[in-house]
Protein backbone atom coordinates (compact mmCIF):
# COMPACT_ATOMS: atom_id res chain seq x y z
CA UNK A 1 0.00 0.00 0.00
CA UNK A 2 3.11 2.44 1.46
CA UNK A 3 4.50 1.65 -2.00
CA UNK A 4 1.47 2.48 -4.23
CA UNK A 5 1.04 6.06 -2.64
CA UNK A 6 4.88 6.51 -2.96
CA UNK A 7 4.41 6.13 -6.97
CA UNK A 8 1.31 8.42 -7.23
CA UNK A 9 2.89 10.78 -4.84
CA UNK A 10 6.22 10.95 -7.08
CA UNK A 11 3.64 10.77 -10.28
CA UNK A 12 1.66 13.87 -9.03
CA UNK A 13 5.40 15.49 -8.38
CA UNK A 14 6.46 15.18 -11.75
CA UNK A 15 3.00 16.28 -13.33
CA UNK A 16 3.10 19.74 -10.74
CA UNK A 17 6.95 20.15 -11.87
CA UNK A 18 6.55 19.92 -15.63
CA UNK A 19 3.10 21.76 -15.68
CA UNK A 20 4.98 25.28 -15.90
CA UNK A 21 7.30 23.80 -18.60
CA UNK A 22 4.79 21.93 -20.85
CA UNK A 23 3.16 26.44 -20.05
CA UNK A 24 5.84 28.12 -21.37
CA UNK A 25 6.84 26.07 -24.31
CA UNK A 26 3.24 26.42 -25.69
CA UNK A 27 3.49 29.85 -25.13
CA UNK A 28 6.57 30.09 -26.77
CA UNK A 29 5.03 27.86 -29.54
CA UNK A 30 1.93 30.59 -29.58
CA UNK A 31 4.03 33.54 -30.60
CA UNK A 32 4.00 34.31 -34.41
CA UNK A 33 7.27 33.39 -36.46
CA UNK A 34 8.28 36.49 -38.25
CA UNK A 35 11.93 37.75 -37.42
CA UNK A 36 13.69 35.70 -40.63
CA UNK A 37 17.37 35.45 -38.71
CA UNK A 38 15.01 33.32 -35.90
CA UNK A 39 13.65 31.01 -38.17
CA UNK A 40 15.04 27.69 -40.06
CA UNK A 41 14.95 27.48 -43.60
CA UNK A 42 12.36 25.41 -43.94
CA UNK A 43 9.90 28.06 -42.07
CA UNK A 44 11.13 30.50 -44.20
CA UNK A 45 9.76 28.64 -47.38
CA UNK A 46 6.82 27.53 -45.46
CA UNK A 47 5.95 31.11 -44.58
CA UNK A 48 6.74 32.37 -47.69
CA UNK A 49 3.77 29.68 -49.46
CA UNK A 50 1.28 30.28 -46.73
CA UNK A 51 1.82 34.07 -47.92
CA UNK A 52 3.80 36.14 -46.13
CA UNK A 53 5.47 37.17 -49.26
CA UNK A 54 6.55 40.58 -48.10
CA UNK A 55 10.27 41.16 -46.47
CA UNK A 56 10.54 43.80 -44.49
CA UNK A 57 14.03 45.82 -43.82
CA UNK A 58 13.94 48.41 -40.99
CA UNK A 59 17.54 49.73 -40.73
CA UNK A 60 18.99 51.02 -37.63
CA UNK A 61 22.45 52.98 -36.46
CA UNK A 62 24.76 52.86 -33.91
CA UNK A 63 25.81 56.33 -32.78
CA UNK A 64 25.97 58.21 -29.37
CA UNK A 65 22.44 59.26 -27.71
CA UNK A 66 23.61 61.33 -24.99
CA UNK A 67 24.65 60.20 -21.58
CA UNK A 68 21.57 58.30 -20.89
CA UNK A 69 21.52 56.12 -23.71
CA UNK A 70 22.95 53.50 -25.32
CA UNK A 71 25.24 53.83 -28.61
CA UNK A 72 22.57 50.83 -29.71
CA UNK A 73 19.58 52.35 -29.16
CA UNK A 74 18.68 53.23 -32.83
CA UNK A 75 18.93 48.91 -33.28
CA UNK A 76 16.77 48.21 -30.47
CA UNK A 77 13.89 50.62 -31.62
CA UNK A 78 14.52 49.33 -35.04
CA UNK A 79 14.13 45.46 -34.06
CA UNK A 80 11.46 46.07 -31.89
CA UNK A 81 9.56 48.04 -34.73
CA UNK A 82 9.87 45.85 -37.83
CA UNK A 83 8.85 42.53 -36.12
CA UNK A 84 5.51 44.29 -34.64
CA UNK A 85 5.25 45.34 -38.15
CA UNK A 86 5.21 42.15 -39.27
CA UNK A 87 3.00 40.63 -36.59
CA UNK A 88 0.09 43.11 -37.31
CA UNK A 89 0.32 43.08 -40.72
CA UNK A 90 -0.26 39.17 -41.23
CA UNK A 91 1.69 38.78 -44.62
CA UNK A 92 5.10 39.96 -43.79
CA UNK A 93 8.98 38.79 -42.35
CA UNK A 94 10.88 40.56 -40.83
CA UNK A 95 15.01 40.90 -41.87
CA UNK A 96 17.85 41.99 -40.00
CA UNK A 97 18.35 44.92 -39.03
CA UNK A 98 20.98 46.74 -40.42
CA UNK A 99 23.34 48.13 -37.59
CA UNK A 100 24.85 50.86 -39.67
CA UNK A 101 24.04 54.42 -41.31
CA UNK A 102 25.19 57.51 -42.55
CA UNK A 103 26.76 58.95 -40.21
CA UNK A 104 30.56 60.16 -38.80
CA UNK A 105 32.36 59.11 -36.08
CA UNK A 106 33.28 61.11 -33.56
CA UNK A 107 36.47 61.50 -30.51
CA UNK A 108 34.85 63.45 -28.67
CA UNK A 109 31.60 61.79 -28.15
CA UNK A 110 32.52 58.29 -29.25
CA UNK A 111 29.80 56.47 -29.93
CA UNK A 112 28.96 56.65 -33.62
CA UNK A 113 30.05 54.40 -36.53
CA UNK A 114 28.63 55.56 -39.84
CA UNK A 115 28.23 54.61 -43.22
CA UNK A 116 28.47 57.08 -46.43
CA UNK A 117 25.76 57.27 -48.36
CA UNK A 118 26.72 55.20 -50.91
CA UNK A 119 27.73 52.27 -49.32
CA UNK A 120 24.34 52.48 -47.98
CA UNK A 121 22.46 52.29 -51.46
CA UNK A 122 24.84 49.46 -52.21
CA UNK A 123 23.78 47.66 -49.29
CA UNK A 124 20.00 47.99 -49.34
CA UNK A 125 20.19 47.20 -53.64
CA UNK A 126 22.26 43.54 -52.16
CA UNK A 127 19.63 42.94 -48.91
CA UNK A 128 16.85 43.76 -51.83
CA UNK A 129 18.13 41.40 -54.31
CA UNK A 130 19.03 38.58 -51.95
CA UNK A 131 15.39 38.76 -50.82
CA UNK A 132 13.45 39.05 -54.13
CA UNK A 133 15.93 35.69 -54.99
CA UNK A 134 14.93 33.78 -51.59
CA UNK A 135 11.04 34.45 -53.13
CA UNK A 136 9.80 37.38 -51.87
CA UNK A 137 7.47 39.11 -53.86
CA UNK A 138 7.75 42.57 -51.94
CA UNK A 139 10.36 44.19 -50.42
CA UNK A 140 9.60 47.04 -48.25
CA UNK A 141 12.55 49.81 -47.07
CA UNK A 142 12.62 52.09 -44.21
CA UNK A 143 15.02 53.46 -41.39
CA UNK A 144 14.98 54.15 -38.06
CA UNK A 145 17.64 56.67 -38.57
CA UNK A 146 17.73 60.02 -40.57
CA UNK A 147 20.65 59.30 -42.41
CA UNK A 148 20.28 58.17 -46.07
CA UNK A 149 16.53 59.18 -45.67
CA UNK A 150 14.48 60.11 -48.62
CA UNK A 151 17.71 59.84 -51.04
CA UNK A 152 19.00 56.64 -50.92
CA UNK A 153 15.93 54.73 -49.67
CA UNK A 154 13.90 55.97 -52.38
CA UNK A 155 16.34 55.92 -55.69
CA UNK A 156 17.31 52.13 -54.65
CA UNK A 157 13.80 51.32 -54.04
CA UNK A 158 12.79 53.14 -57.73
CA UNK A 159 15.60 51.66 -59.51
CA UNK A 160 14.58 48.09 -58.37
CA UNK A 161 11.27 48.27 -58.84
CA UNK A 162 11.67 49.17 -62.34
CA UNK A 163 14.01 46.30 -62.55
CA UNK A 164 11.30 43.32 -61.36
CA UNK A 165 8.24 44.93 -62.09
CA UNK A 166 7.77 42.64 -65.65
CA UNK A 167 8.24 39.55 -62.89
CA UNK A 168 5.58 41.01 -60.72
CA UNK A 169 7.78 41.75 -57.95
CA UNK A 170 8.05 45.07 -56.45
CA UNK A 171 10.39 47.34 -53.96
CA UNK A 172 8.94 49.94 -52.50
CA UNK A 173 10.48 53.28 -49.72
CA UNK A 174 8.00 53.50 -46.81
CA UNK A 175 8.94 57.17 -45.51
CA UNK A 176 5.38 57.56 -43.34
CA UNK A 177 6.71 55.83 -40.38
CA UNK A 178 9.83 58.25 -40.09
CA UNK A 179 9.46 61.89 -41.21
CA UNK A 180 5.53 61.76 -41.26
CA UNK A 181 5.03 60.76 -38.16
CA UNK A 182 7.88 62.31 -36.29
CA UNK A 183 5.92 65.71 -37.14
CA UNK A 184 2.82 64.16 -36.11
CA UNK A 185 4.10 63.70 -32.23
CA UNK A 186 5.81 67.22 -32.41
CA UNK A 187 2.96 68.11 -32.95
CA UNK A 188 1.21 66.59 -29.91
CA UNK A 189 3.69 67.23 -27.66
CA UNK A 190 3.65 71.14 -28.69
CA UNK A 191 -0.06 70.60 -27.85
CA UNK A 192 0.51 69.01 -24.91
CA UNK A 193 3.11 71.53 -23.24
CA UNK A 194 5.87 69.09 -24.04
CA UNK A 195 9.00 70.97 -24.96
CA UNK A 196 10.29 70.14 -28.82
CA UNK A 197 12.82 68.04 -29.50
CA UNK A 198 16.12 66.46 -31.46
CA UNK A 199 18.90 64.29 -31.09
CA UNK A 200 18.94 61.89 -28.15
CA UNK A 201 15.98 64.10 -26.48
CA UNK A 202 12.64 63.66 -24.81
CA UNK A 203 11.09 61.51 -28.07
CA UNK A 204 14.07 58.74 -28.19
CA UNK A 205 14.59 58.41 -24.57
CA UNK A 206 10.74 58.01 -24.07
CA UNK A 207 10.71 55.33 -27.05
CA UNK A 208 14.07 53.43 -25.20
CA UNK A 209 11.97 53.86 -22.05
CA UNK A 210 9.09 51.86 -23.04
CA UNK A 211 11.23 48.85 -25.65
CA UNK A 212 14.02 48.16 -23.31
CA UNK A 213 14.88 50.45 -20.45
CA UNK A 214 17.02 48.29 -18.50
CA UNK A 215 19.75 47.63 -21.20
CA UNK A 216 19.38 50.73 -23.21
CA UNK A 217 18.59 53.75 -20.76
CA UNK A 218 20.97 55.07 -17.57
CA UNK A 219 17.54 55.46 -15.97
CA UNK A 220 19.18 57.69 -13.26
CA UNK A 221 20.66 60.27 -15.69
CA UNK A 222 17.31 61.31 -16.99
CA UNK A 223 16.45 63.74 -14.46
CA UNK A 224 19.63 65.54 -15.74
CA UNK A 225 19.54 64.98 -19.35
CA UNK A 226 19.47 68.37 -20.73
CA UNK A 227 21.17 69.50 -24.01
CA UNK A 228 21.92 72.11 -26.07
CA UNK A 229 18.75 74.15 -27.26
CA UNK A 230 16.45 72.78 -30.54
CA UNK A 231 17.12 75.90 -33.21
CA UNK A 232 14.29 76.71 -35.69
CA UNK A 233 14.74 75.27 -39.16
CA UNK A 234 17.24 78.00 -41.29
CA UNK A 235 18.04 80.06 -37.65
CA UNK A 236 21.46 80.63 -37.40
CA UNK A 237 23.43 79.54 -34.05
CA UNK A 238 23.76 82.24 -31.74
CA UNK A 239 27.20 82.24 -31.24
CA UNK A 240 27.41 83.54 -27.05
CA UNK A 241 24.82 80.48 -26.42
CA UNK A 242 26.45 78.57 -23.85
CA UNK A 243 26.95 74.76 -25.64
CA UNK A 244 26.66 71.84 -23.49
CA UNK A 245 27.39 69.15 -26.72
CA UNK A 246 26.58 66.41 -24.33
CA UNK A 247 24.71 64.86 -27.38
CA UNK A 248 21.31 65.77 -26.94
CA UNK A 249 19.54 68.37 -29.17
CA UNK A 250 16.68 69.31 -26.78
CA UNK A 251 15.42 68.09 -22.75
CA UNK A 252 14.90 64.30 -21.96
CA UNK A 253 14.03 64.87 -18.60
CA UNK A 254 10.33 64.80 -18.92
CA UNK A 255 10.87 60.98 -21.07
CA UNK A 256 8.39 58.19 -19.48
CA UNK A 257 7.66 54.47 -21.19
CA UNK A 258 3.85 56.50 -21.22
CA UNK A 259 4.96 58.79 -24.09
CA UNK A 260 7.62 56.18 -25.27
CA UNK A 261 4.21 53.70 -25.97
CA UNK A 262 2.12 56.82 -27.57
CA UNK A 263 5.26 56.99 -29.90
CA UNK A 264 5.42 53.22 -30.96
CA UNK A 265 1.36 52.81 -31.74
CA UNK A 266 1.76 56.05 -33.61
CA UNK A 267 4.96 54.47 -35.41
CA UNK A 268 2.81 51.53 -36.34
CA UNK A 269 -0.50 53.46 -37.05
CA UNK A 270 1.91 55.56 -39.72
CA UNK A 271 3.53 52.07 -41.05
CA UNK A 272 0.65 49.62 -41.61
CA UNK A 273 -1.26 52.57 -43.29
CA UNK A 274 1.10 53.21 -45.89
CA UNK A 275 2.43 49.83 -46.62
CA UNK A 276 -1.14 48.56 -46.76
CA UNK A 277 -1.75 51.25 -49.44
CA UNK A 278 1.33 50.00 -51.19
CA UNK A 279 0.46 46.62 -51.10
CA UNK A 280 -2.90 45.82 -50.26
CA UNK A 281 -3.49 42.61 -47.87
CA UNK A 282 -5.31 39.42 -49.81
CA UNK A 283 -9.04 39.39 -49.60
CA UNK A 284 -9.88 37.14 -47.07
Amino acid sequence: MSNIFARRTALALCTLLLTPIVTQAQTKSAAPLVEFENMTWPEVKAAIAAGKTTALFYTGGTEQRGPQNINGGHNYMAKATVKELAVRLGNAIAMPVLAYTPNSASAQLPGTIGLTPELLSALLERMSEEAIKTGFKNVVLMGDHGGGQPNAYKSVAEKLDAKYAPQGVHVFYADSIYAPRQAAFDEWLAKNGYPTGGHASLIDTSELLYLCADVCVRKELVATALGDPVQAPGAPRDPNATRLNNGITGDARRSTAELGKRMFDLKMEYGIRQIQRLIPPPAK
